[in-house]
């Protein structure tokens, strides 16, 4: 029985939706492999598309990235919702949820520089993934600083990049095994409020 689109709007047919995941999993081990900055050119003759087929799927960068992005998606949210409903205390759960960001953010090499690109860029497709991490950050953030745990000047986009940053030192030239968490727990030290303070 052939498929009926309901909305107006013919569904992509089978062979497209196999070139398209196809080009999303050849894309993830060759950004896996050589970073963000990976030819597009190299992942569409990977797959075995020309590419004007990666370009009609994915027109740039971005939105690959975007795409792939998505699909981890799902991990981060399962550890959002496990630290709003977890026992831990509000710069607990602050701390978790940086620290979730940033292992989402290290997902690929070279992948902070997009992602903070896409702040000031309302029109790329990565915007909308971080206006609404930022918006996490500042609800984790607030709960804090609602328990005096964390400093009333500290803002949800700061620490927000904060994480890009923790990320991108993960595949710094000078960076070894400790410098991430090195940076994470400087950071905190500026957010946290210790019971002395």
């Amino acid at each position: 029985m052939p498929e009926i689109a309901t909305s107006g709007v013919r569904a992509p047919r089978a062979d497209a939706r196999r070139n398209r995941h196809h080009i999303l999993d050849i894309a993830e081990q060759h950004f896996s492999q050589h970073g963000v900055s990976g030819s597009l050119d190299a992942i569409a003759k990977q797959a075995g598309v020309g590419a004007g087929t990666l370009y009609r799927h994915f027109p740039n960068r971005e939105a690959l990235l975007a795409e792939l992005l998505t699909a981890r998606d799902e991990t981060l949210v399962a550890r959002r919702d496990d630290l709003r409903n977890g026992s831990a205390n509000a710069a607990e759960a602050l701390d978790g949820w940086l620290a979730a960001l940033t292992e989402w953010a290290s997902a690929f090499d070279g992948l902070p520089g997009p992602l903070r690109s896409a702040m000031t860029d309302s029109r790329s497709p990565l915007a909308v993934t971080c206006q609404g991490f930022i918006t996490t950050t500042d609800e984790f953030l607030r709960a804090a600083q609602n328990e005096g745990r964390a400093r009333n000047e500290v803002r949800g986009r700061d620490l927000f990049l904060s994480t890009l940053a923790s990320s991108w030192v993960r595949g710094a030239a000078l960076a070894d095994d400790e410098s991430a968490a090195a940076l994470m727990a400087l950071t905190r030290n500026g957010w946290e409020l210790t019971k002395h303070e």
